[in-house]
């Protein structure tokens, strides 16, 4: 059973199937969020959703940032990523007809930990190029 329904900006509807869920900054133990650490930050993201899942595509949804501090410590201005890191598993029907399904591994950042579904899913997230991006399967 999955745990929710998601239909893409394109009409595609998928199914999420896994979810692992983090904290953006929960190891951070000093210093602040800019730009360097986010970039660590998105790529270790994607990493471990490479490596969780080594035979599936992964896609890296790139993240939202926010300025909300003008002024620049030593590191630069604050810059922070939203505060839930997301690795997901996704299906849905076959993209070649001769298949039996197709499935995606999605990593992704969202302000709150809630299991996306619907319509109330982010845009970037709905947005995701299923058909250029995604794998097919056999039984």
């Amino acid at each position: 059973m999955p745990l929710s329904h998601m239909v893409l900006l394109s009409g595609r509807s998928i199914r999420l199937t896994q979810l692992r869920m983090s904290s953006t900054y929960g190891m951070m133990l000093e210093g602040y969020p800019c730009k360097d650490i986010n970039d660590l930050k998105v790529g270790w993201l994607q990493g471990q959703a490479e490596r969780a899942f080594p035979s599936t595509p992964v896609h890296l949804v790139p993240p939202s940032r926010e300025y909300p501090d003008e002024t620049a410590g030593a590191f630069g201005p604050v810059e922070v990523l939203p505060a839930v890191a997301c690795v997901g598993v996704f299906n849905s029907a076959a993209v070649d007809p001769a298949m039996d399904g197709s499935t995606l591994v999605v990593a992704w950042f969202q302000p709150t930990p809630e299991v996306p579904a619907g319509e109330d899913a982010d845009l970037a997230l709905r947005g995701i190029r299923w058909e250029e991006l995604a794998q097919d399967y056999e039984f």
